[in-house]
C-alpha cells in the first residue's frame, strides 16, 4: 500500500501563496489518482483539487479554481498543490488522498488512503 506524508504548511499572510507537496512512499503514485482536501475547524472535510493517475486531468472545487494548481512531479513521487492570494477562508488542515479509481475523482470515499495532514494558518 501506498504511504501519504504532506509538508508546506504553516501561517501565511493573506494573499501571500504556498505550495503543499505530498510524498508516497510504498508504491507509485501513478497507481492512484490523488486528491487534496481540507478541513477548518468545526467543518467537515471538503474537497480542494484533484489529479489523475498520469497528470492529464484535474478538477477543482469551485471555491478555489483560478488560485490553485495541483501537479504531479513523478521525479519524487509526489502530487503538489500551489494555492495563490491565500484567503483567511482557507484556513485548515490539508491532506492529500489516494484513490484506487486513477481519475481526479472529488468524492472523498473514493479514496483509500490518507496523509495525517499539514496546517495552513492564513492571517488577515
Amino acid at each position: 500500500q501506498v504511504q501519504l506524508v504532506e509538508s508546506g504548511g504553516g501561517l501565511v499572510q493573506a494573499g501571500g501563496s504556498l505550495r503543499l507537496s505530498c510524498v508516497a512512499s510504498g508504491r507509485t503514485l501513478n497507481n492512484y489518482g490523488v486528491g487534496w482536501f481540507r478541513q477548518a475547524p468545526g467543518k467537515e472535510r471538503e474537497f480542494v483539487a484533484a489529479i489523475s493517475w498520469g497528470g492529464g486531468s484535474t478538477n477543482y472545487a469551485d471555491s478555489v479554481k483560478g488560485r490553485i494548481t495541483i501537479s504531479k512531479d513523478n521525479a519524487k513521487n509526489a502530487v503538489d498543490l500551489r494555492i495563490n492570494n491565500l484567503k483567511p477562508e482557507d484556513t485548515g488542515v490539508y491532506y492529500c488522498a489516494a484513490s484506487y479509481l486513477r481519475r481526479a475523482t472529488m468524492t472523498t470515499e473514493q479514496y483509500a488512503y490518507w496523509g495525517q495532514g499539514t496546517q495552513v494558518t492564513v492571517s488577515s
